[in-house]
């Protein structure tokens, strides 16, 4: 079997919890399954009434968590072609599981009696063997209220109902016999909760980012943006972070919760500051081979020890979440991470700068047999070709990671000599040298940066989405910089900027890391257009993000084939963190937004004309303050509070 596709799935999240079904709401297998902790607590789970199942006729997203499911039963009721009886459930995913709410409802002129049951049941498989289309084959029937079920691990299930069925605990199925008057209802709500682990309360997110805007679209992206961020913020202690996405990556990320935090940085440092310190207890501190463990390393991810699949459960086959570690905690203090949050932070940083200068030249990669063949974000075992489409043979050293490398090395220094700390020289010249090399030997024929060189040192030439990532960073020229947003155009689609150009030999709309679109590769992209003054090109970037959130209803998935039309990828998260991320990225970019909080400066120079028109925003988190601003159709701000002074 292959991995088990989401496209039609609706998706509630609540980290570390998903819950995933069909369109009926009904759970049958593949991915179905309502999961805690990277382990599925329901793989099945079937209503009936009177032993029919209800016809589905609506399904409605509530809210990040929840979900409405509406069906009729035809064969109840009056006759005629009218349906007068109907079930509504009622979907609410929770950290450590979830409820639904049956509301069955008799419009029709006689009283009901009917027979109602509930079929659950889960295999305790592992997210990891789901994704790999491999689930344990047994299933364990969750027999409900009174009854718990377990795994040879401990991992236990638990069931409770409101009102409780009307069989004895234990007793099979759940099942209400049920009588409901007309022009009336019955309501019964069943909770499903992973047992075996301490409950976990959720941390309040601050108050949300708002935009009003005349293009509504923007308006819809950025709520769902943040709603998604919120449901997908989980702690590790006292510290929170965004896991990376749902279902599969409902986790620790190192190169995606830092991005991701990075990305919404617009509300709030808070969760920035608690991805730095749950990285940094887990920074590296050995040599592993088993585990790419190196001292000063930035992990990649992190799984449970009972759902961990193929890779151990802390893995650090990472090329480049050091330096995002770096950059991370120097972007969250210019927006205002206290200083005494910031400078335990700093030995960490210094071993993140050291890791870095560790590399003969280019920070490089070589892949492991035991993990990950690639260890940039394109991941995939053939994200890195060359233009002929032949793979890339290691060891490789990613055009990306350089760039984040040399900001690296920028943001440390600062940060260093910002808390009087020694060796911010050595720091910024390492960068000088650093972007000397790679002037020397990426640049193609073609005149745009290889995505890599090879382990022969040969340039790997395809023309790839990995050079936006360079934009913005300082590592090129002015002249450079132009090119390189020249390039970025001919990847553009209308709905984002492609991983590939579509003349390279193994282009493929639906690829995973071949053609398709990203929305956080496509947002970094725009920021980096924006810092370098690339205006007019930012522009249609986010208009081409506003278009591809239109077509998903707001929530933008992980990645789509975004040619024509923005098919959907099959196997996409969704939420997934840093996509979500692009839409606080959006209002950064609009409003040309500029923060150092250490020296109260704030700068706006927003795009203009407007690409979305006149807008609002409000609740902008800077320095724990908050910040309200008007943008006009032609671009001119007013700045109606100041966040400094909150």
């Amino acid at each position: 079997m292959g991995q088990p596709y989401l496209h039609e799935h609706v998706t509630c999240v609540a980290a570390p919890a998903t819950w995933l079904s069909g369109p009926s709401g009904q759970l049958r297998g593949g991915a179905d399954g309502l999961y805690v902790d990277d382990r599925r607590v329901l793989s099945r789970l079937v209503v009936t009434v009177d032993g029919a199942e209800p016809v589905p006729v609506q399904v409605t997203r509530t809210g990040a968590a929840s979900a409405r499911f509406a069906a009729v039963l035809p064969g109840l009721g009056d006759d005629g072609p009218d349906p007068t009886v109907t079930l509504v459930r009622d979907r609410r995913t929770s950290p450590r599981g979830g409820t639904e709410t049956l509301t069955l409802t008799n419009l029709s002129h006689a009283t009901l009696a009917v027979e109602i049951e509930i079929v659950a049941g889960t295999d305790f498989a592992t997210m990891g063997a789901v994704k790999d289309g491999h689930p344990s084959v047994s299933t364990v029937e969750v027999v409900g209220v009174g009854t718990d079920a377990a795994d040879a691990n401990g991992m236990r299930v638990a069931v409770t109902a409101d009102p409780p069925p009307d069989q004895p605990p234990g007793a099979g199925p759940m099942r209400w016999l049920v009588t409901v008057e007309p022009r009336a209802s019955w309501t019964a709500t069943v909770r499903f909760t992973r047992a075996d682990a301490a409950p976990i309360t959720r941390s309040a997110a601050p108050a949300g980012l708002r935009v009003t805007a005349d293009d509504r679209r923007l308006d819809a992206l950025v709520r769902a943006s943040v709603d998604d961020l919120a449901a997908l913020r989980h702690a590790d202690g006292d510290d929170d972070y965004y896991t990376a996405g749902s279902p599969w990556y409902l986790t620790l990320f190192g190169r995606d919760s830092l991005w991701a935090a990075r990305l919404a940085l617009p509300l709030g440092t808070g969760v920035a500051a608690g991805t730095l310190r749950a990285l940094a207890r887990r920074q590296g501190t050995k040599h592993d081979p088993d585990t790419d463990e190196e001292p000063g390393k930035i992990l990649h991810e992190v799984r449970p020890v009972d759902a961990a699949h193929w890779l151990p459960p802390v893995y650090y086959g990472t090329v480049d979440a050091t330096a995002l570690f770096v950059s991370t905690a120097a972007d969250a203090y210019r927006w205002g991470l206290p200083a005494a949050e910031v400078e335990p932070l700093l030995p960490h940083v210094e071993r993140a700068l050291m890791w870095l200068a560790g590399h003969d030249g280019f920070i490089a990669y070589r892949s492991s047999t035991k993990g990950l063949a690639n260890h940039g974000w394109k991941d995939s075992g053939d994200g890195i070709q060359h233009a002929d489409g032949r793979i890339a043979r290691g060891p490789l050293a990613l055009a990306e990671v350089q760039a984040y490398a040399y900001r690296a090395f920028l943001d440390g220094a600062w940060l260093l000599e910002s808390f009087g700390r020694d060796g911010a020289a050595h720091w910024r010249d390492r960068a000088s040298a650093l972007a000397a090399r790679f002037r020397a030997a990426f640049w193609c024929p073609g005149g745009y940066p290889a995505v890599a060189l090879d382990g022969d040192g040969a340039q790997v030439d395809s023309l790839t989405s990995n050079i936006g990532h360079l934009l913005g960073t300082g590592l090129l020229s002015s002249e450079e910089s132009a090119r390189v947003a020249g390039h970025l155009a001919e990847l553009r689609s209308p709905f984002g900027i492609r991983t590939i150009a579509p003349s390279s030999g193994g282009y493929n709309f639906l690829s995973y890391h071949l053609g398709s679109v990203w929305p956080h590769d496509t947002a970094i992209a725009l920021l980096g257009l924006v810092r370098d003054g690339h205006r007019a090109e930012a522009a249609e970037v986010i208009r081409a993000l506003l278009a591809a959130g239109e077509r998903f209803d707001a929530r933008l998935p992980e990645l789509f084939g975004g040619d024509d039309a923005p098919t959907p990828y099959p196997a996409s998260c969704r939420p997934q963190a840093w996509a979500a991320a692009a839409g606080p990225a959006l209002v950064t970019a609009l409003l040309g937004l500029d923060v150092d909080a250490p020296s109260g400066r704030l700068t706006l120079d927003p795009l203009s004309p407007s690409p979305v028109g006149a807008y609002q925003v409000r609740g902008l988190r800077i320095a724990g303050g908050s910040l309200d601003v008007t943008v006009t159709a032609a671009g001119a701000a007013t700045v109606h509070n100041d966040p400094f002074k909150a």
